[in-house]
């Protein structure tokens, strides 16, 4: 569509007609207009021109990423509303040879407006609009109008059911011709012709599962290769494609995370809905991550599709966060579009219901004895119904881990969200409360803490300032990050040398300027957390057993690969240095000595020779 697109803050109306204003302003779209943040209904217009080459053409609106409730107006007549933002709206209209758009945003009128309704984000994260993309689509009189491919395999037989839909303005009596192919690599491929037959104004659906011989099955990037396969479906000169690809995912108490059979310990961050998601995806690659946490949002499809390409689970949230309660109904209905829309992506390893529904940790807590009688005082308070959200998790697929609730310490989580040195304690304390509550260190959503990015100036959206000053202490950025740097790194060591099957560190990036969680800055530069979270995500790494200081440190070996390993451990502090052999198993840990810190040392430096590299960790004294 060209033209310019404006736009206006306005009061909604319940007559039907579109929303008018006295001033309306250049906007671009797609985007989120900052000078309407905080706004809870904001309105946009675009005048356009027939895009039709000729009078027996269709036209087509599709908008993407509305958010959270719209209604959408052509030409003064209502085309229809929308109430889920990670699912594209379309209609079919009939232009005129000047034609006017009017979409009505409005906020979040339920619980399901995810983590951007939140003071986590700066209030223009959550401000109504079309987020994703606005166009009109110029189609023949009967078109080929959606292909939806779900994979089915159980590590033998593979097949993929796909539906077509076809839309006819005319009577059809024709074929549809499907094909199947791997994407990138040798294997085999099949074509099919399915009939089709409709009236004149008639939509149908046609379905067929084509079976795939020796599939070859998508893998996290560490554990094997991304085989995909592209499924095209042709009508005449119209056509639609999408790539899916084979994988089974599976979490339980006894064998852990297991992809396609196979044990994998998943290394995770939490993702914000920022912007370039497939940017965010290869930083958390260069992380050593083989997961990210789509954080109480839904994102753009480009993520899920980074994510396929990249070799990274994606544990997708639901849009719940927060001690709110919500319609199960709706919440319901949420995920079955949410199933429908990105189940086919073989990077989908998860999905979560509802974070964070109790917040007992909300004034920070010291170390000591006191403060673990209140820490345990206040986890005992924290019980929670996890009923509704069991429901709605009823409604996602049975074929990969459902978390209902991803929760503090108290809530019973079935993921936990565990912030020792940030909410509680220091971060060695990350070892008392696994030995206290056990049953919290299986599935982490969450650990970390916060760190200054540049000198910040007043508060910051999702930055716990006084957590800082009762931990970091400092309003210097530097050493701020270092203490970051530090937490999560002896948080992310504890859970590996005690065999979690799946930590997620929140958060990658920064909401906003200045200061927050992210161990990037909202600019995606680093802060010293991302090295450190790199180093300690080493697939194969040698950790330390406790944070370091003069005298004798034990060393753990930890392998998170598919293949058994001998590697030799070389450790220098000060003067002091040791070499060890050890031998690991795949998804195993190792004893590998103890380091002798000298008290002048500064540095403590491991080095890990393998066969085909050499791995390097290092702990500031």
């Amino acid at each position: 569509m060209t033209g310019t697109w404006t736009a206006a803050a306005v009061d909604p109306n319940d007559d039907g007609t579109p929303p008018d204003a006295e001033e309306w302003v250049d906007v671009t779209v797609p985007g989120r207009p900052e000078r309407f943040a905080g706004e809870d209904a904001v309105a946009y217009r675009l005048r356009f021109d027939d895009p039709r080459a000729d009078d027996d053409q269709r036209t087509v609106l599709e908008l993407r990423g509305l958010y959270a409730h719209a209604r959408v107006w052509m030409n003064g007549e209502l085309l229809g509303d929308h109430d889920t933002y990670f699912v594209p709206a379309g209609y079919e209209f009939d232009p005129a040879e000047r034609n006017e758009l009017v979409v009505e945003c409005r906020a979040p009128e339920d619980a399901f407006g995810g983590v951007q309704a939140t003071e986590t984000l700066p209030a223009e994260a959550a401000v109504p609009g079309i987020w994703w993309g606005a166009q009109v689509r110029v189609r023949p009189a009967t078109f080929l109008d959606d292909l939806s491919v779900t994979p089915r395999y159980d590590g033998d037989d593979a097949a993929i059911e796909a539906a077509v839909t076809v839309d006819a303005e005319e009577p059809i009596d024709d074929y549809v011709t499907l094909s199947l192919r791997p994407e990138g690599f040798r294997g085999g491929g099949a074509m099919e012709r399915v009939e089709v037959t409709a009236e004149a104004g008639e939509r149908t659906t046609v379905t067929r599962e084509m079976a795939v011989r020796d599939p070859s099955p998508w893998w996290p990037h560490d554990h094997g290769p991304q085989h995909r396969y592209a499924v095209r479906a042709k009508l005449g000169d119209t056509s639609v494609s999408e790539t899916t690809g084979f994988r089974t995912v599976a979490c339980d108490e006894d064998d852990g995370l297991l992809v396609n059979g196979r044990p994998i310990r998943a290394r995770g961050v939490n993702l914000l809905p920022l912007d370039d998601p497939r940017g965010d995806v290869e930083r958390a690659a260069e992380a050593n991550a083989n997961l990210v946490r789509a954080h109480a949002h839904v994102p753009p499809r480009d993520l899920h599709e980074a994510c396929d390409e990249a070799g990274l689970l994606v544990w997708q949230d639901l849009p719940l966060t927060g001690p709110v309660e919500h319609d199960v109904d709706r919440g319901r209905d949420l995920a079955a579009a949410l199933v429908e829309e990105i189940g086919n992506h073989p990077s989908v390893g998860a999905y979560g219901v509802h974070d964070d529904p109790r917040d007992p940790f909300d004034e920070p807590l010291g170390s000591g004895r006191t403060d673990r009688y209140r820490f345990r005082w206040r986890a005992w308070r924290s019980e929670y119904d996890h009923a509704p959200d069991e429901s709605v998790a009823e409604g996602l697929p049975d074929d990969v881990p459902v978390f209902p609730v991803a929760g503090p310490p108290g809530t019973s989580p079935d993921a936990a969200n565990l912030y020792p040195g940030w909410k509680y304690g220091d971060a060695s304390d990350a070892e008392w409360l696994l030995d206290r509550y056990p049953d919290l260190g299986r599935v982490v959503s969450e650990y970390g803490a916060g760190a200054l990015a540049s000198n910040a100036d007043g508060s910051v959206p999702g930055f716990d300032a006084d957590a800082h000053a009762a931990k970091a202490g400092t309003d210097d950025p530097d050493a701020s990050q270092a203490y970051q740097a530090a937490t999560v790194q002896t948080v992310t060591d504890t859970l590996r040398r005690r065999g979690t099957d799946v930590a997620a560190a929140f958060a990658l990036r920064d909401p906003a300027p200045d200061a927050g969680m992210g161990v990037l800055a909202n600019d995606r530069s680093e802060k010293a957390a991302y090295e450190a979270l790199a180093r300690s995500f080493e697939p194969v790494q040698a950790v330390l057993d406790e944070p370091p200081s003069p005298g004798a440190v034990g060393v753990t070996v930890v392998n998170d690969g598919p293949e058994p390993v001998e590697p030799t451990l070389s450790w220098a502090a000060g003067d002091a240095e040791g070499t060890e052999t050890v031998t690991l198993g795949p998804d195993s840990t190792a004893d590998a000595g103890t380091a002798s810190i000298p008290p002048d040392a500064e540095t403590l430096e491991l080095l890990l020779t393998l066969s085909d590299r050499t791995v390097y960790n290092e702990y500031d004294l």
